[in-house]
């Protein structure tokens, strides 16, 4: 396991609540009033995390002076990460229809991170990106994240086509999103076993990526601009798809 820094109060709260024995040590800016770290303190401590109160200057150092760390700052020992087999395991073991999304090279951590926090918020399985030419799980991911990072798993894979390829084969019919589309969001049928692909920021995604979607669709835009940003149009489709795979009542 390799080890990285995660800052944020609902960062180092989610891996103190899902991920503890990863956690290493956690530094807290000794001035804070901040009633939630006051609260993680005890915690930290009953877990066996070895907690320090260290200058708030400090913290900036570790975390970046671009970074917004609220006063905590942990070192984590990264778990294993997820690849084709992982995801094949998990299918497996699923007791409903698998509900997957695909992002396609997304290269900022913010996008990711927000994709990821509404991912697990849907209910999707896992998210599946290419290992190359795309962000991982970086500590401003976690942070934007808030917790959804320890909580979905991140599948990366080598080559995506060939991924898709397979979940194809399982059964699991491929939506992408594209401008050329001639079917929007609201006309797909997103029950079953279903994965949504996204593309990444500007260029959307790549022809041999499109070429492994069962369909396209668009996400209809009645104003000026001609295209949302990547974590929102993510949130668009899968809360569509959520809406559609509800139980009927």
């Amino acid at each position: 396991m390799s080890k990285s820094l995660i800052y944020g109060i609902n960062a180092v709260e989610s891996a103190l609540n899902h991920d503890a024995e990863n956690l290493v040590r956690v530094w807290i800016d000794k001035r804070t009033r901040n009633e939630r770290i006051l609260k993680l303190q005890p915690l930290l401590k009953t877990a066996g995390i070895s907690c320090a109160l260290i200058d708030p200057t400090k913290l900036d150092e570790m975390a970046g002076r671009d970074n917004r760390h609220q006063g905590i700052v942990a070192e984590y020992k990264s778990a294993k990460e997820y690849d084709e087999n992982d995801l094949y395991d998990l299918l497996d073991r699923l007791d409903e229809p698998a509900f997957l999304l695909i992002l396609d090279g997304v290269t900022d951590p913010h996008n990711l991170g927000a994709c990821l926090r509404t991912a697990e918020g849907a209910g999707v399985h896992a998210v599946i990106a290419p290992r190359d030419n795309a962000v991982g799980l970086t500590p401003t991911v976690r942070k934007v994240a808030s917790g959804a990072a320890e909580l979905v798993p991140f599948m990366s894979v080598t080559n995506l086509a060939r991924t898709m390829s397979t979940l194809r084969e399982r059964g699991i019919w491929i939506t992408g999103t594209s401008d050329s589309a001639t079917k929007d969001l609201y006309e797909a049928d997103l029950t079953g076993a279903v994965a949504l692909v996204m593309g990444a920021e500007g260029q959307g995604i790549r022809r041999l990526t499109e070429e492994n979607c069962d369909f396209l669709i668009s996400i209809p835009m009645r104003g000026k601009v001609s295209s949302l940003n990547v974590s929102v149009a993510t949130g668009v489709c899968l809360y569509e798809a959520l809406r559609q795979r509800r139980p009927k009542l």
